[in-house]
């Protein structure tokens, strides 16, 4: 088991990591990599509300950066973009490295 800082620095490397303290099974948090898009394909990108497709694409720099961020793969099946580890998750120490 591990804390908080050790699992970051897991999740940074691509592995998966999740609480042992978390009720729901399966849980765990993942990092979605930093990606850079060509402007061109924006119009293609589903996650991407029109508005703001229109806006990227007038602005016409050639490509987009989308920031890494963390996700959770939840209990229910779903993911959840942008998770935010509560205060009680950051100063766990029952953190694991599931790969």
């Amino acid at each position: 088991m591990f804390s908080f800082a050790i699992a970051v620095e897991a999740v940074k490397q691509g592995k998966r990591i999740a609480r042992s303290g978390w009720n729901g099974k399966g849980m765990f948090v993942f990092q979605r990599p930093a990606d850079t898009l060509p402007s061109a394909i924006l119009s293609n990108v589903k996650s991407l509300p029109e508005s703001v497709k229109s806006f990227l694409i007038n602005e016409d720099k050639g490509s987009v950066l989308f920031t890494a961020y963390l996700c959770m793969y939840a209990a229910d099946g779903s993911i959840v973009n942008g998770w935010l580890a509560s205060q009680t998750d950051i100063l766990a120490e029952d953190w694991t490295i599931l790969d």
